[in-house]
């Protein structure tokens, strides 16, 4: 381990050593609270799907979307134009605590990763992509996943941030 002792030099030298870490501390700490910041103060692209948000009842949930081809107490499906498939689930208040879409080969529409999360998705080499960003002011997370392949499913999910 390398170390170096301070003894070795004078007091001014000392001195400037220890003024320039506490500058560079604080410069970093006031980078950090600014970074903080501004991920804090980002408001989410996007917040719903056809109406239905995070904390809408079930009951209005379902009014907006119509019938769901299965229904349950805690989650319903729907298939719209046999290229769009999605999932709603509720809480125990019978609150939507998450909605997760995917557009399939077809699809209209399509969103791209920066309507969804705002910026390109990582991509790996097998061409497939993800991007997931967090809300905490806003309580949910909103991802945007794309498979690989020749006809890929992209699938946008929102989904309450659990306490």
């Amino acid at each position: 381990m390398f170390c170096v002792s301070l003894r070795l030099f004078s007091n001014r030298v000392r001195l400037t050593a220890l003024f320039a870490a506490l500058i560079f501390v604080a410069i970093n700490a006031s980078s950090s609270s600014a970074q903080r910041q501004k991920i804090a103060a980002e408001e989410p692209i996007f917040t719903e799907f056809r109406g239905v948000r995070i904390g809408t009842p079930a009951e209005e949930a379902r009014k907006k979307l119509g019938s769901p081809r299965d229904k349950a107490d805690d989650q319903d499906f729907y298939v719209f134009n046999d290229t769009q498939a999605v999932q709603v689930y509720y809480d125990k208040s019978k609150m939507v605590s998450a909605i997760s879409i995917d557009f399939m080969s077809g699809a209209e529409k399509v969103p791209l990763p920066k309507d969804i999360v705002g910026s390109e998705a990582d991509t790996r080499p097998d061409g497939s992509a993800y991007k997931m960003v967090r809300y905490p002011k806003a309580g949910f997370w909103v991802s945007y996943s794309k498979t690989a392949g020749s006809s890929p499913t992209i699938t946008v999910t929102i989904q309450k941030i659990e306490n």
